[in-house]
């Protein structure tokens, strides 16, 4: 199943987003928090925090911050293409320029796991992530990851 739309808003999608290194893009992704109706501050705290642990990029240019917020109902997702890729401590050494962020209630287990392994998965497909890269406005980017929810209701 490659349909996100369970994760992700389309208010939730932003491209060309401008964060010089982690601590800005953690900004960017507390302000986005906010207009989705989460504690902003608190979603760049607790990213921080779990970033210290060990990074979220795991290659390919692509980082899946995450973190476990109080008061959600649901994993919510937020999904950042950068202007300009960024030094992330990745796995590979490359910078990052996708960014897949997933935000938990603090008592999602599984729900959490499944939900980082899903987006893990489809981030791992270079055809998909060629596909994110040349995406021209955030609606195509939010097309893009729901679209075998489109293909499955025609």
């Amino acid at each position: 199943m490659h349909d996100f739309s369970d994760l992700l808003r389309p208010e939730a999608v932003y491209e060309g987003i401008a964060a010089a290194h982690k601590k800005a893009l953690f900004a960017q992704l507390a302000l986005a928090a906010e207009t989705l109706g989460f504690d902003g501050k608190l979603t760049a705290e607790r990213l921080a925090a779990r970033e210290k642990i060990g990074s979220t990029g795991f290659g390919g240019g692509v980082a899946i911050p995450h973190a476990r917020l109080p008061g959600l109902g649901a994993v919510s997702g937020i999904f950042m293409r950068l202007a300009q890729p960024i030094e992330f401590d990745a796995v590979d050494t490359l910078p990052v320029d996708l960014v897949f962020t997933l935000l938990s209630p603090v008592d999602a287990g599984a729900e959490h796991l499944k939900a980082l392994a899903r987006v893990s998965r489809r981030l791992r497909d270079r055809t998909f992530l060629a596909k994110l890269r040349g995406a021209g406005s955030p609606d195509a980017l939010y097309a893009l990851f729901t679209a075998d929810a489109a293909r499955d209701a025609a």
